[in-house]
């Protein structure tokens, strides 16, 4: 219902056209583009507290420098864009909370009438902060926790402590109450890696007994998957990738040459890079900068249209997206 109310003429006029062009394209296998993206991802930092191994927040691998994103430019970027965007999901890479200035960009976001979204690993949810999150109106937190015990939670979230996201999590579920409030509606997203499989039931539980909305799962991305990896789950079904015959894996989803998201959404880094998608995490395919040109321009560019043509005539060519998850059946969040 939230999502509902701040919908507006305009918006469901962009996205219509947003939709129209995309199936256009599929048919004429030439890239349309008509409207502006209706859903953006916005870099808070690139700075985390944790060490999560197949994340380049946690390695420290980033080729791309880290950095929190200014205030000002947010606001000067939102005014811009707001009339047609659905969703604003705060996150890319990094810990959002990390940025001292995340809440008061979320309520930013919120008096703009915009559905906004963030993704947390919940260890900065004291209680200052799990009202100020209520307060700022942001709509929608997913909370990553891999684990129902700490064992099982560290072996993904290195450097992590599960009893510091459960505390969290119940701040923020306190405080909806106190407030007599309904959002944000609370999302425990359950990563699933071989040493985590095992307690899926229990995280329904646990989700259950604390008051947290819903729990989805999400495949992981890894890296090195082709002679095998001790994070992929036994259950196929959860995982992105299948044994074949050679004893080797591969993607268990054939890569088609075609992508919604490429037509409604953008990624835009903390120092104004816009980047195509979540998978693009060290920002290798910069559409432009958000400093020289405006969305518009950007999104209407030849360097965009180019890389369009491109996902059309051979998808599987295209570094980012030799291991997406588009066509897993397991649900995915924005973010691998």
């Amino acid at each position: 219902m939230r999502f509902i109310r701040k919908l507006t003429f305009k918006k469901l006029v962009n996205a219509f056209l947003v939709y129209s062009s995309y199936q256009l394209t599929k048919i004429l296998r030439k890239p349309t583009q008509w409207g502006q993206p209706f859903t953006i991802s916005f870099e808070p930092t690139t700075a985390c507290n944790l060490r999560c191994p197949e994340c380049p927040s946690g390695l420290r691998s980033f080729s791309r420098k880290t950095g929190n994103l200014k205030e000002d430019f947010f606001r000067s970027t939102i005014d811009d864009i707001a009339d047609q965007l659905l969703y604003l999901i705060f996150y890319f890479q990094g810990e959002p909370y990390i940025n001292p200035k995340f809440l008061d960009m979320v309520k930013h976001a919120h008096d703009r009438g915009i559905y906004t979204i963030t993704s947390t690993n919940g260890h900065f949810l004291d209680d200052d902060a799990a009202k100020a999150t209520i307060e700022s109106g942001l709509d929608r937190i997913i909370i990553s926790i891999d684990g129902t015990t700490q064992e099982v939670y560290e072996q993904y979230r290195k450097e992590g402590k599960l009893d510091s996201v459960i505390a969290g999590t119940k701040r923020l579920v306190a405080w909806k109450k106190k407030l007599n409030v309904s959002h944000p509606h609370i999302i425990f997203q359950y990563l699933v890696v071989k040493p985590n499989e095992h307690q899926i039931p229990e995280v329904y539980k646990l989700a259950e007994e604390l008051g947290v909305d819903e729990v989805r799962l999400k495949t992981a991305q890894v890296y090195d998957y082709k002679n095998g990896n001790k994070l992929i789950p036994d259950n196929e079904f959860y995982s992105r990738y299948k044994l074949k015959a050679d004893g080797t894996y591969g993607l268990k989803y054939k890569i088609t040459n075609n992508c919604w998201k490429l037509w409604h959404s953008c990624v835009i880094t903390w120092d104004g890079m816009v980047v195509p998608c979540c998978f693009d995490k060290d920002a290798q395919h910069e559409m432009g900068k958000l400093q020289t040109q405006s969305l518009k321009e950007i999104w209407a560019s030849d360097s965009y249209q180019d890389f369009r043509m491109k996902l059309l005539d051979d998808r599987a060519s295209i570094d980012i997206c030799s291991n997406c998850s588009e066509g897993c059946k397991v649900w995915e969040e924005v973010g691998a």
